[in-house]
């Protein structure tokens, strides 16, 4: 491990997960350093360990307390997170189709205001962005994303709205985010996507995962409309560019 880097805090989360804090800010490094280890545990697992959860800055490890305990589980995470961080190399990186504006991303044109540029000109600098799946959480499919333009973040909403629509491709802060599942939000709505980033009836139930290199591209209302359907029928419509 680099010398310049803190080891990780081990926080016991109940009787049966430990938590692997890597510091107390969100930022890339530190992300990196989760996937890291979350990549580590797949590839050299741990007799015991049931589940890894991957957030920003942080590794939630569930494991088998009959099969392993804490002390010995937290040594071998310990010794996992000091080895080096692996070049950034993402497995795979996908394109995303959105709908921008309108009925499916209502705060375009307030967030156009309040940043003194028109709709047309986010939208082409939220698809010019290289953008990276740092967690995915909050509800099933939903993808946090790092590496939004600065000239576009936002704070969230004051008063978050109920209901947002399933596909959602929103702001919040420094983030992007993909909502796969219609529910709560108070992130800014730009626009909609038709990829279902959870389906349960299909293989694999989710699409994107921790690490994978996300573009977006724009679409019309007409081509949304098919790519729903196409979804809806369990087809992926976001393209694998690499893999």
């Amino acid at each position: 491990m680099d010398a310049s880097l803190s080891p990780p805090r081990l926080l016991p989360s109940g009787d049966a997960a430990i938590t692997v804090e890597f510091g107390r800010n969100i930022d890339e490094q530190t992300n990196r350093r989760v996937l890291a280890l979350d990549r580590a545990l797949s590839d050299t697992p741990i007799d015991g360990v049931t589940e890894t959860v991957p957030t920003y800055r942080s590794l939630l490890v569930h494991y088998d307390p009959v099969r392993i305990g804490f002390e010995e589980l937290g040594e071998r995470l310990s010794a996992l997170a000091r080895l080096p961080v692996p070049p950034t190399t993402p497995a795979r990186r996908w394109r995303i189709p959105v709908v921008y504006g309108g009925e499916n991303g209502i705060d375009l044109e307030d967030i156009a205001k309040t940043l003194n540029i028109t709709p047309e000109d986010i939208v082409a600098r939220h698809v010019a962005g290289d953008y990276r799946v740092a967690m995915i959480g909050f509800t099933p499919g939903w993808s946090y994303l790092s590496g939004l333009d600065r000239s576009l973040q936002m704070p969230r909403l004051q008063n978050p709205r109920l209901l947002t629509p399933s596909g959602a491709v929103s702001i919040g802060g420094f983030q992007t985010g993909i909502q796969c599942l219609a529910g709560p939000s108070g992130w800014r709505l730009l626009g909609r996507t038709a990829v279902r980033t959870y389906q349960l009836h299909r293989n694999p139930v989710f699409l994107l995962e921790p690490g994978d290199a996300i573009t977006f591209y724009a679409v019309d209302g007409k081509q949304f409309a098919e790519q729903d359907r196409a979804a809806e029928r369990g087809e992926f419509v976001a393209q694998l560019v690499t893999s």
